[in-house]
């Protein structure tokens, strides 16, 4: 499973790196955090469409579905039912911010290890929920696992991975984070044929599976080299940065890190430092790529894919197996990602992905608009079908785009001294929007009808634009190096750049390059002026 290879630097000098069997045990079980939310947002989905889940908890819904007096876009429209869904993102988004902290100061692998202990608590308290209260702790702890997991997973990946296949292990995360919604629609679609009413107990239950893998798997992994040696375990992480690339010589590539390390031990607010000039195109980037990656309309799609196509006129058994067959797409185009993210590079598919997207959105729209009115039993078995392809055709393009890239990005661009606070940033705008939508998407739906695919189309459309012109590519580039080889270089952000220190700390980076630094000397404190 070993092979050998090379990553180049910015001075010319080349990182030795084999594709050790450690590197990849420990992605994999890492991303095991993946399959715990991916689970978490496909169960939610499917349990909110089961009967006997509705008249336990929430019976006004249950009547309105029963009745169908409601227009088909309505039926499902319930602030408290949006809650349930759209709780667990909220409590994540608390949970990042000490996740944070953990992170950086007790390291990648302890944080997992706390993400998996939430995780199973939360599922033992969903899955024997009595009361709608019970549900909703269940939910919120399940959210501060998500907060956990999403903070560490990624930065987790992208800093023991190899440079050159740092994109597809990273992916590895959302690879199982398509997985875990698959698994989630396959146990919905059996669960939901159960007698007795206590299905739902049982989908609600399994996501125990994943919970544990998590935490085992966080027991059985070495935290990265980077984390080690930021925390001052030097000789552990440069043992540990042996182990991993399988080779000797790593004294060029464990020297970047000491250093890397050493500005990043100068910043003492690693959050006021986000906000300094020359870390403004990564800060905006990063919480750009969030915003957008939520207004693709895709977790509208997973959270809710039973209720819509029930919504839509499917019958139950038909909308639960639509939701089995995207699931499924989403795995398969999330492992294209895998294979093609670190060869065609980051930009390519997200702008092909952005034309296929908007495409397959504005087809919907146009079939709903046509076929579905609002009281309708079912659609056309033929323009059903065209909506579950196109449907596909859209979450296959998000699959091997936006889904893996707007994590992958992020978490390989902030430099070191403010990767864990960039990170914190990350994960809170992706739940804040996540929330934002999971709240409000039934409600849109009813008013919105059809028009809702145009929307997200829409914002489709703008996010292409931002691609086009303000995200650089960053295959194959050192994590470490991404200043020198990509903002220095890039047509627009290289003028936060130029001067990043003058005026900041009392240097310019010309200055810095004659003293054979591509950072700064030592005896600077990057904590001078971080009030711009």
């Amino acid at each position: 499973m070993a092979g050998g290879g090379f990553a180049a630097t910015a001075g010319g000098t080349e990182f030795e790196a084999k594709i050790t069997p450690i590197v990849i045990i420990s992605c994999i079980m890492a991303a095991t955090g993946g399959l715990m939310f991916g689970y978490d947002v496909g169960v939610s989905g499917g349990v909110t469409s089961m009967p006997d889940f509705l008249k336990k908890f929430f019976p006004v819904v249950h009547r309105k579905t029963q009745e169908g007096l409601d227009s088909n876009y309505c039926k499902y429209d319930n602030q408290g039912l949006q809650l349930f869904t759209s709780s667990l993102y909220l409590a994540g988004l608390t949970a990042t911010f000490f996740a944070s902290y953990t992170t950086r100061n007790l390291g990648r692998k302890p944080t997992m290890l706390i993400a998996g202990i939430f995780f199973i608590i939360g599922v033992v308290l969903n899955a024997g929920a009595q009361d709608l209260a019970m549900l909703i702790i269940g939910r919120i702890l399940l959210g501060c696992g998500v907060g956990f997991a999403n903070q560490a997973v990624p930065l987790f990946l992208s800093e023991i991975a190899p440079t050159r296949i740092r994109g597809g292990l990273n992916i590895l995360f959302q690879l199982n984070v398509t997985i875990g919604i698959l698994f989630a629609n396959l146990v919905n679609y059996g669960t939901a044929k159960i007698k007795g009413g206590w299905g739902w107990r049982l989908s609600l239950g399994l996501a125990g599976i994943p919970a544990l893998l998590l935490t085992v798997g966080s027991l059985l992994v070495v935290d990265t080299p980077n984390s080690l040696i930021e925390r001052g375990r030097l000789e552990e992480g440069k043992a540990v940065l042996r182990r991993i690339r399988g080779t000797d010589n790593i004294e060029p590539e464990y020297l970047e890190l000491v250093e890397a390390s050493r500005i990043a031990k100068e910043v003492k607010h690693p959050f006021r430092n986000l906000l300094m000039r020359r870390n403004r195109p990564q800060l905006v980037i990063a919480v750009a790529l969030q915003i957008f990656q939520q207004f693709t309309g895709i977790n509208a799609i997973m959270f809710y894919a039973p209720v819509l196509f029930k919504s839509l006129g499917f019958g139950g058994d038909a909308s639960l197996y639509s939701a089995v067959i995207t699931g499924a797409v989403n795995v398969l185009s999330t492992i294209v990602s895998i294979y093609s993210v670190d060869k065609a590079g980051r930009r390519v598919l997200l702008l092909e992905a952005g034309v296929q997207m908007f495409i397959s959105q504005t087809a919907i729209a146009v079939i709903l608009g046509l076929k579905v009115k609002d009281h309708s039993e079912n659609l056309d078995k033929g323009f059903a079908i065209m909506v579950v392809v196109l449907v596909c055709t859209y979450v296959a393009a998000f699959a091997w785009s936006w889904g893996p890239l707007g994590w992958l990005i992020p978490s390989e661009t902030f430099p070191l001294e403010t990767r864990s606070a960039g990170q914190s940033v990350t994960v809170c705008v992706n739940l804040v929007f996540t929330f934002v939508i999971a709240q409000a998407f039934l409600s849109m739906l009813c008013h919105f009808k059809y028009g809702i695919f145009l929307f997200f189309s829409g914002w489709v459309l703008i996010m292409s634009f931002f691609v086009l012109f303000l995200l650089p590519e960053t295959k194959n580039i050192p994590i470490e190096e991404m200043t020198e080889r990509v903002w220095k270089r890039h047509w627009y952000w290289k003028r936060f750049m130029d001067d990043d220190v003058k005026g900041e700390i009392g240097i310019t980076s010309t200055d810095a390059t004659k003293k054979g630094r591509s950072c700064f000397p030592i005896d600077i404190n990057l904590n001078i002026g971080l009030d711009v």
